[in-house]
């Protein structure tokens, strides 16, 4: 399958491709789901994995390419393999995932991905995000495992809670947050504890944001305007448009 004029563009901006081959998939909730798949040299080409690290994956429809980012799970370089992660819902991606078998395979581009957390390393984080964010914040989580962190969650419904977050209770405390009025009260329930947990110094604390577009995009100058965090203690990402 050709990857259309978006693959030309990626290619342009040095995007290398790799085709990784399902070993096996489990159904971790109903509505999420994991595949494992050998990585096609893409971890010894990279020289390893670092935290929230992702690729595009293709799918077709209609005889026209569609790439959709997701991030690598618990990578092994050594081995050549990590696995995805679906939060599950109507579209190609998912139709994908939940037919997914061992042997069949998937093209991927690696190109926009990039992480780096401050250097002295944060003493406190703060973190925002949903379901299809899972995956990188459970990464962000274990590249700083001792760091205490406050994570808000946002959830559709009940079975989000018994999705398979790697939280260390001694470091880790866990805000679930109803999603309602597309993302507003996530950002209500944000302003209204962010700022106490603060304090007055900033200097030690990072905050790391992934939801829809328009809510990642309202508390990324919340963050910077209202509350003058510098931008090299903020890292926002839009993961998905409703």
């Amino acid at each position: 399958m050709g990857h259309g004029w978006e693959g030309v563009v990626l290619k342009l901006f040095r995007g290398r491709d790799f085709t990784f081959t399902v070993t096996g998939a489990e159904q971790v909730t109903d509505r999420f789901r994991r595949v494992y798949v050998t990585d096609g040299g893409l971890l010894a080409a990279t020289g390893g994995a670092h935290p929230t690290m992702w690729v595009r994956l293709w799918f077709e429809k209609d005889g026209k390419p569609h790439q959709r980012a997701y991030t690598l799970v618990d990578p092994d370089p050594e081995a050549g393999t990590f696995s995805l992660e679906f939060a599950l819902h109507e579209g190609l991606a998912c139709d994908w995932a939940k037919a997914a078998e061992p042997g069949d395979t998937i093209d991927a581009t690696l190109q926009g991905t990039g992480f780096t957390l401050p250097d002295p390393a944060p003493a406190r984080l703060f973190v925002i995000g949903d379901p299809a964010a899972l995956p990188a914040i459970n990464s962000l989580l274990e590249a700083v495992p001792e760091t205490p962190a406050t994570i808000w969650f946002e959830s559709s419904d009940e079975g989000d809670r018994k999705l398979p977050f790697r939280l260390d209770d001694a470091h880790h405390t866990l805000h679930h947050v109803e999603r309602r009025e597309g993302g507003a009260h996530l950002v209500a329930e944000v302003k209204a504890a962010l700022p106490g947990l603060l304090g007055d110094d900033h200097s030690d604390a990072y905050v790391w944001v992934a939801c829809d577009t328009s809510t990642t995009r309202t508390l990324s100058a919340y963050l910077r305007k209202e509350l003058g965090l510098p931008k090299d203690r903020v890292n926002a990402l839009g993961y998905w448009r409703p």
